[in-house]
Order: C-alpha cells, then structure tokens, then sequence
C-alpha cells in the first residue's frame, strides 16, 4: 500500500495566509513563507498554496511569493488560484512549484486539464473540486465556492481523469473549517471512481478524524488548515499517532 500523506494547506489573500468557516468568515492566520518554513521542519510530506482571491495584479505577486518560497523549502508544493491558461501554468512551473491546481477554469474549460497534462505531465496537474451537499447530491462549486455548476461530483471527478488530471483535490464546503471531520461516503465514492491519487480537504478536526479517513476510505493525502497554522494538532504528533494505528504514512 503507498503510504499516506499529510498536506498542510495555505489559502493566500494578498501576501497573507488566511482561514475561513465554510469558505467565509476569512481571519488571518500568518505569513506563508515563515509557516511553510516550519512546516518543513514539521515534517509535512507536501504543501499547497492557493492564491483565494486571485487576479491578474495579484498574480503576478504570487509568482513572487511562488519563487521566494521555492529558495527556501525542499518538499513538493503545489500552487492554485486564477490559473487560467497554459502560460498562467508555465509561469507558476517556472517559478519553482512542482505542481499547479486549477478548479473553475477547468469547469469553464474542460480542455485545459489536458494542455496542462500535455505541456507539463499529468503529474504536475492537480484539478482541485469545491463541492457541496445539494438535495443527497454532492455538487460542484466554482468560484471561491459561491458559483453552483450543476454539474454532479463524481462526474466531475471522472472526467478530469479522464482528460488527464493527475490528482484530484477535493474539499467538501460544508465540512470545511468546522472541524467536525471529512466528508467520508463522497471521499470513499470518488476514490474508487478514478485511478489517480485524491487529497481530501475540509472538516479535519481530531487526529482521529485523519485515522477515520484513511480507513474508511482510498483517498492518498489529506489536506488541512487550521488545526496545523494555530497548532491544534501538530503534524509530528499526528503522524506518530496514525503509525501506532497502523496506517502507512511517509
């Protein structure tokens, strides 16, 4: 069996890391560069950056950002939020990312998840899903979460593999923040849809939550916020807690 990963997540809205509930109620929850820094020392296995309230000003800082921490971590990162082209793509490559998330281009533009895969290899490309529980069906929201596509989750997750997609990141709105646990039978659905390794994010509160995930699901990583910028639970801890419950971790 691979061994599962811890990623610690960081949401950027101009320079900051911020965290929200639910995606609203954003706080600020630290510099990006000083908590990848000790996210490292941490023993995190990955990390993801993704730019919130990206636009065009505001990604050119991020290439920026992308670059200064490239220099100064040495564990893979993924970085998302307003990559809307290949060149948006190459640009973040370039600045020493290993890998790019894109989430409402891909819905709007089902063909980019294979330019990227294409030009950059699908394991540099990570289609990142926001999905909500609407009438027993987990749907798919773009946009920061505030646009309904209509389009169903595991359809979704389904044809982003198929058009290339090396991993899915999927977060579960209305989970997200609250601490309360991950989106499990969706998580579990969706593992078992596709091939390709699934990072779940949203809902992580307890160390047993993690333990809960990857038993009773195939997801490869999980994914979080909060309980790692304010300490709530800290990764070497985890990681030791989860070896004790016999689950493979790096």
């Amino acid at each position: 069996m691979l061994k599962k990963r811890i990623i610690p997540c960081l949401d950027i809205k101009e320079g900051r890391t911020v965290k929200g509930i639910n995606f609203i109620d954003i706080q600020d929850a630290g510099d990006p560069l000083a908590l990848a820094k000790r996210y490292v020392q941490e023993g995190a296995d990955e990390l993801v950056f993704l730019d919130i309230t990206a636009t065009q000003e505001k990604r050119k800082t991020l290439v920026a950002l992308v670059a200064q921490i490239a220099k100064e971590i040495n564990i893979p990162f993924t970085v998302g939020g307003g990559i809307n082209s290949l060149d948006d793509a190459k640009r973040i490559i370039d600045a020493g990312a290993d890998k790019v998330s894109v989430n409402s281009a891909a819905i709007k533009s089902p063909s980019l998840i294979s330019d990227l895969a294409l030009e950059l290899g699908s394991q540099c490309v990570v289609v990142a899903m926001d999905i909500k529980m609407e009438q027993g069906e987990w749907m798919v929201y773009i946009n920061g979460g505030k646009v309904a596509t209509g389009i169903k989750a595991l359809d979704w997750a389904k044809q982003a593999a198929f058009l290339g997609a090396g991993e899915l990141l999927v977060t579960a709105m209305d989970n997200d923040g609250t601490q309360k646990g991950f989106a499990l039978s969706i998580l579990e659905a969706i593992s078992k849809a596709v091939v390709i390794p699934i990072i779940a994010s949203g809902g992580a509160g307890t160390q047993e939550h993690f333990k809960d995930l990857f038993i009773h699901t195939q997801v490869s990583a999980a994914l979080a916020a909060s309980v790692f910028h304010f300490s709530t639970i800290a990764i070497p801890e985890l990681k030791n807690y989860l070896k004790i419950q016999h689950i493979p971790i790096r």
